[in-house]
């Protein structure tokens, strides 16, 4: 099962790691290093300019 990962206990017992890991935790909500897998793509709605796209992509003169 994917999520059986993340139902795992803890247990740290130096105050100083428990602390470093409490603060890793809030800097890593605060400001995740996250990248899109992929550029975003803008969608067009232009009912216009789907018109002309389908006809140079079919072919179609009008």
């Amino acid at each position: 099962m994917a999520t059986s990962s993340i139902f795992t206990n803890i247990r740290i017992t130096d105050p100083k790691k428990a602390e470093a890991f409490a603060e890793a935790l809030d800097a890593s909500a605060r400001d995740p290093e996250r990248m899109p897998a992929a550029p975003v793509i803008p969608l067009v709605t232009d009912l216009e300019e789907i018109r002309k796209f389908m006809t140079v992509r079919t072919g179609k003169n009008g």
